[in-house]
């Protein structure tokens, strides 16, 4: 077993989660399992001391040797070099530029040749539920992540597809053009907030707080239908395209799925698409064994073309 332990890392937007993995057997080792908040904000050294705190104590409660540490982390970032080119967002600004698997290398007080390793963060989402979640028996799978942002990775075979003629360029879908603007605008948080407050005047903090108006509020189950169909009728021709064979959903959104899932299934077969729709039982495990996996050496040679088009 001591040769199977990596380091599993999810990066959300003001929280670190990591914690050992089995890389053959896909087991947490739950008494590892360490979460720190992070200030986003805070330069980059304080950032990454908070990463690095919690790393330590991991690996310090892990049951054998650590072959390496692997992140799923969140773009723009060279995921091979290691190095973050987050720009324009509110949140790890200060990382531009950064190398990262340097920086945490050398915090933990090893040298260059221990491995740090890196993917984008849905994609390590995808690759865990392709290993051991609802996307174990299938070949072809799309997984997706609705939350603050609307997130998407192609998978075959366990190995993330990036490019050709099967997949939009960079293998998601957030960036492409949907109605007035892009798909990232319709499958996210802020599109339900946005359009509560347009059709009541009334803010709301999240999907959450929407959730629990849904039985006394007409509005919230008209945004839930209309949000259903529109992610159908937006998915059907690419999971087509893929061929997918399951499409798995996650991120907080998911939560809500008793207000929009089955809405969202019949419309993927009035679109001609009988895919298989499940949602994630894994949630944040998918992440973090998928990113441990980046220190299995074949799946890291596999991988090696689909990296730097992430």
């Amino acid at each position: 077993m001591e040769d199977n332990l990596a380091i599993g890392v999810d990066i959300g937007g003001s929280h670190i989660s990591c914690a050992a993995v089995d890389i053959k057997s896909f087991k947490i080792h739950r008494e590892t399992h360490t979460e720190r908040a992070v200030n986003n904000k805070a330069p980059a050294d304080e950032i990454i001391k908070v990463w690095t705190e919690a790393l330590a104590e991991s690996i310090k409660k892990a049951p054998g040797q650590i072959k390496g540490i692997g992140f799923g982390m969140p773009g723009p970032f060279d995921y091979v070099k290691g190095i973050s080119y987050i720009k324009g967002v509110a949140k790890y600004e200060h990382l531009y530029g950064v190398n990262v698997a340097e920086a945490i290398a050398h915090r933990l007080g090893h040298g260059k040749d221990f491995p740090v390793r890196f993917m984008n963060d849905v994609s390590s989402f995808a690759v865990g539920e392709a290993l051991l979640g609802k996307a174990a028996n299938y070949r072809r799978s799309m997984s997706i992540t609705l939350g603050t942002g609307f997130g998407s990775a192609f998978i075959l075979d366990r190995i993330p597809v990036v490019d050709g003629p099967e997949v939009p360029k960079l293998g998601c879908v957030y960036h492409l053009p949907y109605k007035d603007n892009i798909a990232d605008d319709y499958f996210s948080t802020r599109w339900f907030t946005g359009n509560y407050k347009k059709l009541t005047g009334i803010e709301v903090s999240g999907v959450k707080e929407l959730v629990s108006k849904a039985g006394t509020d007409p509005v919230v189950q008209d945004l839930f239908t209309e949000f259903g169909n529109n992610l159908a009728s937006f998915l059907a021709p690419w999971l087509l395209r893929f061929r997918a064979e399951i499409l798995v959903v996650g991120g907080n959104i998911s939560f809500s799925w008793d207000l929009f899932g089955d809405i969202f299934k019949n419309r993927l077969k009035k679109e001609g698409c009988e895919c298989k729709v499940e949602l994630s039982e894994l949630k944040e495990d998918a992440a973090l064994i998928g990113s441990a996996f980046l220190l299995d050496e074949k799946f890291w040679k596999d991988i090696q073309h689909a990296l730097p088009l992430m």
